[in-house]
């Protein structure tokens, strides 16, 4: 075996954890496998002889490509790749079926969250909290002091947990309800949704959320239940979250925010709740995750 053949062996070795940690930077499966190719492409111009520590360098570079991508993005003021509501639809093995696996298994609510960050913000979260990287190692990445990265976590931290408006024992509840009610909606489940839902509910959505000739707001369960079954097919990608502090829902088809629900929950049921499709909208809502296996460090 030639020294090539055994550096891309060794570089093969580490292009899963290299795509992982891509994919939760960039938020976009096509991005993270141009990062990955383009780590490959320096590292075969490198003397692999100089690497005492190759995982520790391959996780810098892409780490560096990433930052530089993020910037790249902010400045151009681009989202990632658009995605269509039927994403999967194909049966790719490699393609949108792949991705929308790739983000469930990371969590759309945290995609979502995650790219309100700053790049900076971001690669420090995601090496920190996500993978364990030492804040010295994550430094020189980011080119700021070590001081300074464990702020820039810290403060992505705390803008990725948010902060919820109900006492925990309340939060809970509401989230149970709210769960139990996209269950349902993915479920097609009709009395599942009649059980969660208040008799006298209100649904109000913003004409981007609606089917053409669409009811801007429907009163009663029935008419809502009635309206959620026949829209389940976007409960496929929708997931719970802290939507301006309270118990809500973001609809994100890999990890791309196309809907928010604004949820009340008044004594176990959902008394209205409202779809924010709105771009103008959706950025003035402050988003956060309710799970995110932080680990505080």
């Amino acid at each position: 075996m030639s020294g090539q053949e055994e550096l891309a062996e060794r570089f093969e070795a580490q292009r899963g954890r290299l795509r992982a940690v891509a994919y939760r930077m960039l938020g976009s499966l096509g991005e993270a496998e141009d990062a990955v190719q383009e780590t490959w492409l320096r590292l075969a111009r490198t003397d692999a002889a100089e690497v005492e520590n190759l995982p520790g360098w391959l996780r810098t570079v892409i780490s560096r490509i990433c930052l530089d991508m993020l910037r790249s993005r902010a400045s151009r003021r681009e989202d990632p790749e658009p995605v269509s509501d039927e994403v999967g639809a194909d049966g790719g093995a490699s393609g949108p079926e792949e991705e929308a696996l790739l983000a469930d298994s990371v969590g759309l609510a945290l995609l979502v969250v995650l790219d309100r960050l700053s790049p900076a913000e971001r690669v420090a979260f995601v090496l920190h909290d996500s993978f364990g990287v030492p804040f010295e190692q994550i430094a020189p990445v980011v080119g700021r002091s070590t001081v300074t990265t464990k702020k820039l976590a810290s403060r992505a931290r705390h803008k990725v947990r948010g902060t919820s408006a109900p006492p925990p024992a309340e939060l809970d509840g509401h989230r149970r309800v709210v769960e139990a009610f996209l269950a349902a909606a993915r479920g097609g489940d009709l009395s599942g949704l009649l059980a969660v839902l208040a008799p006298d509910v209100v649904r109000r959505a913003d004409a981007a959320a609606l089917p053409p000739g669409g009811a801007p707001e429907l009163r009663g369960a029935r008419a809502v239940a009635g309206q959620t079954v026949l829209l389940r097919g976007r409960a496929r990608f929708a997931e719970v979250a802290l939507v301006d502090g309270a118990v809500g829902a973001v609809v994100a088809p890999c990890g791309r925010l196309r809907l928010v629900l604004k949820v009340t929950v008044e004594d176990g049921r959902i008394t209205s709740y409202e779809a924010i499709a709105d771009p103008v909208r959706l950025r003035g809502l402050a988003l956060a995750v309710l799970d995110t296996g932080i680990t505080g460090r």
